[in-house]
This record gives C-alpha cells, sequence and structure tokens, in this order.
C-alpha cells in the first residue's frame, strides 16, 4: 500500500484516472466482507486503510479549506497502518486499547479509527448534498457536510479556520474536472460510495458502542 501524496497526485492528473471509481469500488468490497460476516468474517486493518487511503485525494482536491482534515486523515491513517503490521482487524485495534485503557489516549490507535471514520463521514455526507443541489459553488455543501460531521469534535480555531477557508473551494466543475468526472459521470459513482460507506461507518460505531464506548469525542 502507498499513502505518498505523490501518488495521490499521479492518480488525479491523470487524464484517464477515475479516483471516485476506484473510491466506490473500494468500500464496496469492505460491504462485501460485512455481508459475509455471518461467517465470523470481520474487517481487516489493512484492507480497511488501503480503502481509506483513496479518499485523501478528494481532500486535496478540496483545496485550503479541507487542509487541516486532509492532515490530520493522512496522520491517523498511517497510524494505523503501522498497528495493522501486528493487528489483523479493526475489533482487535479496539481490543487491546480497552485493555490498556488507552482508547481516548491521544495516538492510539482507537483514536485514530475514530477520526479516520469521521474523514469517510464527510465524504459521505459532501457527496449526499452534492447529489441533491445543482449549485456551482461549493461553499454551503462543504459547510453543512463540515458541520454536521466534523465541527463539534474541533476547537474553535480549527472551527474558524475551516469556515474562513471555505472561500477558497473549487467550484462543483472545477471540482468534477480534477477528479477526472463530468457532473454526469460522477452522480453513479457518489451514490456508490455513499451505498457503500454507511454500512462501514456503522460498523466502526457499533465496535465502540458493543464496548460501551461513547461516539461523542
Amino acid at each position: 500500500m502507498v499513502m505518498s501524496n505523490e501518488m495521490d497526485e499521479r492518480v488525479v492528473d491523470s487524464p484517464t484516472a477515475s479516483p471516485l471509481s476506484a473510491i466506490a469500488e473500494a468500500f464496496e468490497e469492505l460491504s462485501k466482507t460485512l455481508k459475509d460476516n455471518k461467517n465470523g468474517q470481520e474487517i481487516r486493518l489493512d484492507t480497511f486503510c488501503q480503502a481509506a487511503s483513496l479518499v485523501s485525494i478528494l481532500f486535496r482536491c478540496l483545496g485550503l479549506a479541507f487542509k487541516f482534515a486532509e492532515l490530520e486523515y493522512v496522520a491517523k491513517l498511517h497510524g494505523l497502518l503501522e498497528a495493522s503490521k501486528t493487528c489483523d482487524t479493526l475489533k482487535d485495534i479496539i481490543d487491546l486499547d480497552v485493555a490498556s485503557d488507552t482508547v481516548k489516549t491521544s495516538g492510539s490507535c482507537s483514536r485514530n479509527l475514530r477520526r479516520v471514520r469521521q474523514g469517510l463521514d464527510l465524504v459521505r455526507a459532501i457527496f449526499q448534498l452534492l447529489l441533491t443541489t445543482d449549485d456551482n459553488s461549493l461553499k454551503e455543501v462543504a459547510s453543512t457536510a463540515y458541520g454536521q460531521v466534523c465541527a463539534p469534535y474541533h476547537t474553535w480555531a480549527v472551527r474558524t479556520a475551516v469556515y474562513a477557508g471555505m472561500y477558497t473551494l473549487p467550484t462543483r466543475d472545477q471540482l468534477f474536472m480534477k477528479l477526472n468526472e463530468t457532473e454526469q459521470s460522477a452522480e453513479k459513482k457518489l451514490k456508490r460510495y455513499i451505498t457503500a460507506s454507511i454500512p462501514i461507518i456503522e460498523y466502526v460505531d457499533k465496535l465502540y458502542l458493543s464496548r460501551k464506548i461513547t461516539l461523542d469525542w
């Protein structure tokens, strides 16, 4: 697995690459794993990291407004990738932190997973709002999605910086161009990611809730 900015830039800049297709396919594969859960199959941590790494491309395409989200997301994901060398599943990393009472400790895998999960949900919210409006400005879409998903967990300083950066967002047309998509070609892929990511996000939440860990952090 490669998580470098150089790789992401090559994917976005390629005239034929479709980051949205790659993201949708990766999360559809994760969703299939959940459907097999009745046989005791869990989501592998390395597979989760590989799928989640593709999402960082979207934060980069949104520019300065989501630079903090991108940096935090990539850093937390890197922590999970390191953990995947010794832990097989998402369940394993939470159980280890529960045992050592470090679930909410800064830098813990459980905290890193919580932040990556928020990043995935932020993209889900942005995609859903994109499908419900044809406004060429992304300011309302991005502000609403951020306010719903991430703002409650960020400091005042971070929230202020993010909202100030909303004025630097690309237009809707520019975003799709960066992703090598048109409005028409992107629609189905946005829906595919939404459908596939929701059960993954819910699964991660259940890992915490089943261990009596609240989600308000």
